[in-house]
């Protein structure tokens, strides 16, 4: 085998050590990430994350756990799909929105680059779906504990910037604390919205349920 095709073929005992690696201690592993090499690396992993995350999410549709396990199996395939194709849009849309806050806090603006620290931070993806099965237990503790693994991202997202982007720490800063905002703010908003529901769908099933008596006291 030519040292072109081990240099670019997939180690997959890597990518696991580096998943760890990230989550652990991110700020050492952006700090010696490669920035280069091709695309295909960082498609690999978001696509074993994408993998990942749509089994779990599939496992909870089998045992009726969490949101997708209230539709079944069905709805369990169709995540599954789902899960990997968001991974792949997921990397390259990332990759350009990470490309444009790097702008701005004066770090790399290498499409290749911003593309292998959105494939680093996906790792989150496993985790959501993993801790996904919390919404069945409460849709709020869910939403809490979802808002939680995204801020988590974004703390991933200001080392890559800032250690292998080599992003203004400042500036970055800024923008960190602006998207957790935003956060915040979806899920408050989620969460009113979610309220409005249930009391709508309460108040619709209370009216079927009358209009059900009355039918029965006609007849």
């Amino acid at each position: 085998m030519s040292d072109s095709t081990t240099s670019s073929s997939f180690d997959l005992n890597a990518f696991i050590k580096e998943s760890k690696d990230v989550l652990v201690n991110p700020k050492s592993y952006f700090s010696t990430m490669k920035t280069t090499g091709g695309l295909v690396e960082p498609l690999i992993k978001a696509i074993i994350y994408g993998v990942v995350a749509g089994v779990i999410t599939f496992l909870w549709s089998i045992f009726g756990i969490g949101a997708v396990g209230m539709f079944g199996g069905a709805i369990g395939v169709m995540t599954f799909v789902w899960s990997i194709i968001a991974a792949i849009i997921g990397l390259f849309i990332g990759a350009i929105i990470v490309l444009i806050i790097s702008a701005v806090c004066k770090g790399s603006t290498d499409f290749e680059s911003c593309a292998r620290v959105v494939a680093a931070t996906m790792v989150i993806m496993p985790i959501n779906a993993l801790l996904g099965f919390t919404v069945g237990i409460s849709s709020t503790v869910g939403m809490i504990i979802s808002l939680g693994v995204n801020l988590f991202a974004l703390y991933l997202l200001y080392h890559g910037l800032i250690q292998a982007l080599k992003a203004k720490p400042e500036t970055t800063r800024i923008v960190m604390y602006v998207l957790a905002v935003l956060l915040v703010l979806f899920m408050i908003i989620g969460m009113g919205t979610r309220k409005r529901m249930s009391k709508f769908m309460d108040e619709f099933k209370n009216e079927d349920l009358k209009e059900m008596m009355k039918d029965n006291e006609n007849n």
